[in-house]
């Protein structure tokens, strides 16, 4: 059985702007997601670097390397592809992020989540 829970609107999600950060108690307790747009697609992915379980952002939102190109980890300083989530570069190459599925209708943007 699969769920669709809305994220934000479409408007908040800027084109290599900062991230809207989420709760996902649905994966586990104090576990965090959030959304991008790269290229005008929106994406989003769990909120762990692939090398060690911590968050991506030290700076809440903040996700993008100062060029706005990858995706970063403010820890271990490896680069993530956003559009793929596959680290480019850093302790856990050749890696991924976990993606969530992402639907964008009607200047809303959400995500699908199996329930078990």
């Amino acid at each position: 059985m699969t769920h669709q829970r809305i994220i934000c609107k479409s408007e908040e999600l800027l084109e290599k702007g900062n991230g809207v950060r989420f709760d996902l108690p649905e994966i586990g307790e104090r576990m965090t997601a959030f959304a991008v747009r790269f290229n005008g697609v929106a994406y989003a992915y769990i909120n762990q670097c692939a090398h060690m379980p911590v968050e991506l952002d030290w700076n809440l939102g903040d996700f993008f390397t100062r060029e706005r190109d990858f995706l970063i980890c403010a820890t271990h300083g490896a680069y993530y592809e956003p559009h793929t989530g596959r680290c480019v570069m850093g302790p856990c190459q050749g890696k991924r992020l976990r993606p969530l599925v992402v639907n964008e209708q009607n200047g809303v943007i959400s995500i699908t989540l199996d329930k078990s």
